[in-house]
């Protein structure tokens, strides 16, 4: 068995197909087990061609990032044969705490990125309620515990809170747990699947207009707690 979990579609090429990638040597018999967030496209795309050479191929995005991944606590979406998905059943429950088969190749991508998009989305929506009480001058560490205790704090906030109000501080961290350009890579996918499905993505393109933005003045490998930051010193521009 073999997982990969990578960037972008280029990366997942170039490990796969790549001049020194996975399918030069003998695969024939091995599953391969993709984790990376895509286009739902892309894992339709790669699955005939693995299986062509004798492997089984299996999507498999997860919900959760560092914390949920080193506690065995992820929720894998999986894509594909529900044959090969009983050979590495086993393996996939040990890190992840859910491993929901949710249809063939390109539907586990599909349900990672419903799952991400109302995330993504909250950065946006924390960034203009922070806004609302910038006046008030209150300590970034009580902000926090207060929306983290109220109808207003998702399960992102309670989890994120502590590197949020750091920023807010301005407090220097140099963890980056999901970095900015990762962020609109993935409000990108959202965006132009919702087009494809017929469907308008009105907040989900603001988002993404605004992380333009914030790259553009050079915010790509910035942490996402630094999002609501660079929000407020927009102020009405």
């Amino acid at each position: 068995m073999v997982i990969s979990l990578l960037t972008n579609e280029e990366a997942i090429e170039e490990v796969y197909f790549g001049p020194h990638g996975l399918s030069q040597g003998d695969i024939q018999g091995k599953v391969f087990i993709e984790m990376s967030t895509v286009k739902p496209a892309k894992q339709q795309e790669m699955a005939p061609r693995v299986e062509a050479l004798g492997a089984g191929y299996l999507e498999c995005p997860v919900s959760g990032s560092v914390g949920p991944a080193k506690e065995g606590k992820l929720i894998g979406f999986v894509g594909g044969n529900a044959a090969t998905l009983d050979k590495v059943h086993a393996l996939l429950s040990q890190i992840c705490r859910r491993v929901e088969p949710v249809g063939p190749h390109g539907a586990g991508a599909m349900m990672k990125l419903a799952v991400n998009l109302p995330l993504m989305v909250y950065w946006q929506t924390l960034s203009e309620a922070l806004s609302l009480i910038a006046p008030l001058g209150v300590d970034p560490q009580r902000v926090v515990d207060i929306l983290s205790d109220s109808s207003g704090g998702p399960n992102m906030l309670k989890v994120r809170g502590g590197m949020i109000a750091q920023a807010l501080a301005g407090e220097k961290n140099d963890m980056v747990t999901v970095n900015l350009a990762t962020m609109r890579k993935d409000v990108r996918t959202m965006v132009e699947q919702g087009t494809k499905n017929g469907f308008a993505m009105p907040l989900t393109q603001i988002t993404l207009d605004h992380l333009n933005q914030a790259i553009d003045q050079g915010l790509a490998g910035a942490d996402c707690s630094q999002f609501p930051v660079w929000w407020l010193a927009q102020r009405a521009h």
